[in-house]
Parts: C-alpha cells; sequence; structure tokens
C-alpha cells in the first residue's frame, strides 16, 4: 500500500527547498514570470559558480545584477551606448552580461564581438536570449526593434563566431508547450512548480543562455 501522508510530505519538503534556493539566488521581482523562471534560476547558479567577488563586471541594457556581490559593477543603457555602434568601452572586465538583449540588435555579431573586445583574457560572457515567443519592442516607442532568434546550436555557432572559442562555450535552453500558450496574450507571473509545468520540452524551446569564456 502506497502511503500517501509520507509522499505528501516529500513533495511539499522538496517544493520548499527549491523555493528556499530561488530566494537564495536573488531572482529579481520584475524576471519573476513562467518564461523565465528556470532560466533567471540557472543563470544565477552559473554566475555563482564563478566566485562574484573576484569580478568585475558590466552588465548590458539593464541593472538587474548590481546587488550580485560582484568586486565591481557598472552597467550601460541604450541608446546613450549604443553596443552595435559605439566604440569599445576603455575598461576590460571579468564579466559581462546581457540578458534579453541581442534579439533586439540590428547588428549583434557586431556587438558579440565588441564584447569580446571588452574582456580580460579568461573572462566570461553571460547572454540570454527568447526563441518561442511572440516579438516584443526592445526600447519604449520603438516597435519594431526584435530582430533575432538563436536555438541553443546557432547560439553556440554565433558566440564562436564572434570569437569565443567552441570549447569554451556553452548552451542550454528550456521551454514547453504549455508555457508556451499561456503566454500567448501576456507574461504570465511564476507561481510555482505546483501551478505551472517546470518540464523541459527541448523540441519547444522558449529561452536559450550560454556562457562563454575568452
Amino acid at each position: 500500500m502506497v502511503d500517501h501522508s509520507q509522499s505528501l510530505i516529500k513533495r511539499t519538503k522538496r517544493f520548499l527547498k527549491n523555493n528556499i534556493k530561488t530566494k537564495l539566488l536573488q531572482i529579481p521581482e520584475e524576471y519573476e514570470i513562467w518564461v523565465r523562471a528556470v532560466m533567471q534560476r540557472e543563470c544565477r547558479k552559473l554566475v555563482s559558480e564563478l566566485g562574484v567577488t573576484n569580478l568585475n563586471t558590466l552588465e548590458i541594457s539593464s541593472e538587474c545584477w548590481k546587488d550580485f556581490g560582484f568586486k565591481s559593477f557598472q552597467s550601460t543603457s541604450y541608446p546613450e551606448y549604443d553596443l552595435c555602434e559605439s566604440a569599445v568601452l576603455d575598461e576590460r572586465f571579468d564579466l559581462i552580461i546581457a540578458e534579453q538583449v541581442f534579439e533586439h540588435l540590428v547588428r549583434p555579431y557586431h556587438a558579440g564581438r565588441n564584447i569580446y573586445q571588452m574582456l580580460e583574457e579568461g573572462g566570461h560572457f553571460l547572454i540570454s536570449t527568447p526563441f518561442l515567443i511572440k516579438i516584443h519592442p526592445g526600447h519604449e516607442g520603438v516597435d519594431d526593434s526584435d530582430y533575432t532568434r538563436w536555438t541553443k546550436v546557432g547560439m553556440k555557432y554565433f558566440l564562436a563566431e564572434c570569437g569565443f572559442p567552441l570549447e569554451n562555450i556553452k548552451t542550454w535552453s528550456w521551454g514547453n508547450r504549455a508555457c508556451i500558450i499561456a503566454n500567448f496574450e501576456s507574461w504570465v507571473r511564476y507561481k510555482g512548480p505546483l501551478f505551472q509545468s517546470m518540464v523541459n520540452e527541448p523540441e519547444f524551446p522558449i529561452v536559450v543562455w550560454a556562457i562563454a569564456k575568452k
């Protein structure tokens, strides 16, 4: 006979443990949406493993990582700094982060080369982009600024073309049909695994992310 009470206790413990981990990984409130929940958790794990207190970090077009505990942190913003057109910054960084940015760049290859040049030798680039989601504007008032999608394999070779050695690039993706359908009209808040499927269906990727080492 199956002991359902013990099974329920185990599921509850697992649920609480996962939620505690999520809080520790400091997912910003504005990113707590279903389509990004797994990606955000995994990206923060990747960065944590690099030893954040030793990293001089640059974030492109956002400040979501500013309180992560880096040795130093700065950010750029568009249009003051255009990653596609502007010259590379004078500084060199141990880590550069561009989350949900490159799909909005009309010249992503040129931007990727700029990223490569701004990294220290041995530095890392963390990038994430959407795949199976609707076209959306990248900047306020700019409706036609969503240009490009990559699969995780496509992302790997895109980063290689930007200069990163293939063997130094790792890519991942996550998505499922239920999440795709739910987000047709608007972004759905993440309520937890008891309410929304976190199963990964590789044939239906919603988000793609990668880390590349120079």
